[in-house]
């Protein structure tokens, strides 16, 4: 259990999330999320001097990779500073919040920028070494569909690792067709009130259409309008399965940053100083082969632990959902309902492998 990590109030964004090959497509990912980050703290009105580290998080590799860090941090108007680059699919935020404010809680840094990024569109292709193959010929792999459609430890599709799932748990189509319309329609109120909740949190990414012109990317890119009667009539992606493609997340481009520090210095840096958020805990933990959608459970459960805590203290409860199995699961096995919580703030999630993490945040 984490004693000392705190985050300002206000003191993160997300951009918005644009559809798979959608305005956000072209950009280098490292470049539009320091980029992006620089317009956020400048308009906070703060020095980027004031931050000691970077935690840089992306799963998808982008050209100058190898820098990226350092070259994130330059970007953004700290060049001074160190970081370090995390990739764990997609549970990369969470574990970068997580590294972030172990520093802070063993005092290696004071106030470090936790900076996450990744494009799934034009993702790159990469070309491997095969000295034994015939003529020298080269191993080339499609770094984003590729993977997602094969873990070469199981020899499966992330889909179908869920469909695992839903068979051993009897998860049926119409369990999955109804939470994912319930997931839109709470996406829709989210959107009351001209967008009140989202602008809470969201910051506009600017985007270079070419050397003259640039636009504002406001609001998400590529929610479709769903259906009870929609969704029914969609089959499921692998045949006698429970997953349609209404049922699941589509791959998406944006980013997100958070600041996380010391008490004293979140106070300072807070636009409420009365409403603390404090980092209390992380869970990880892998699943048997193939069953990647069940990892959230044993994540969430570590966290809990950690931080001494039951699934009913929670009041909101956020999942990583690419599969709306995930969901269904975790409810199923934490014993509550698959929309609501029960003073704490805890996400899970699964990422490639099998695997899966976890944080809890108390707020206030």
């Amino acid at each position: 259990m984490l004693t000392k990590a705190f985050i300002p109030y206000q003191g993160y964004y997300s951009t918005p999330f644009c559809r798979w090959q959608g305005a956000m497509a072209n950009e280098n990912s490292i470049v539009l999320g320091a980029t992006t980050a620089a317009r956020w703290i400048t308009e906070k009105g703060w020095e980027p001097g004031i931050f000691d580290y970077l935690v840089f998080g992306n799963t998808i590799s982008q050209l100058h990779q190898f820098y990226s860090a350092p070259w994130a941090a330059a970007l953004m108007g700290c060049g001074g500073i160190t970081g370090i680059t995390v990739s764990q699919a997609c549970t990369t935020g969470t574990t970068c919040i997580f590294q972030a404010a172990t520093g802070v809680e063993t005092g290696m840094y004071e106030n470090a920028f936790v900076l996450t990024t990744d494009r799934t569109s034009n993702g790159p292709h990469t070309i491997w070494p095969n000295p034994s193959g015939p003529g020298g010929e080269v191993i080339s792999e499609n770094w984003l569909m590729d993977n997602f459609n094969a873990d070469p430890n199981v020899g499966l599709r992330m889909v179908e690792t869920a469909e695992n799932v839903a068979k051993e748990e009897d998860i049926t189509k119409e369990d999955c067709d109804r939470l994912a319309l319930r997931r839109y329609e709470q996406y829709q109120m989210a959107l009351a009130d001209d967008r009140a909740f989202q602008k809470r949190y969201m910051f506009a990414a600017e985007i270079k259409i070419s050397r003259k012109k640039s636009i504002l990317v406001e609001e998400d890119e590529g929610i479709m309008p769903t259906t009870a009667e929609g969704l029914a009539k969609l089959k499921p992606l692998v045949p006698g399965g429970v997953l349609s493609f209404g049922a699941q997340t589509h791959p998406a481009d944006g980013n997100a940053s958070m600041v996380v520090t010391t008490k004293e210095k979140a106070a300072q840096l807070s636009a409420d100083a009365s409403i603390p958020i404090q980092v209390i805990a992380y869970g990880h933990a892998r699943e048997k082969k193939g069953y990647m959608a069940a990892t959230p459970v044993p994540a969430a459960r570590m966290a809990l632990n950690k931080a001494g805590l039951s699934i009913g203290d929670m009041k909101v409860i956020k999942t990583h959902n690419p599969f709306v199995v995930n969901d269904i699961n975790f409810a199923k096995k934490m014993e509550i309902d698959a929309m609501e919580g029960g003073g704490y703030l805890l996400w899970t999630g699964c990422a490639a492998g099998d695997c899966g993490a976890s944080l809890i945040l108390k707020i206030g």
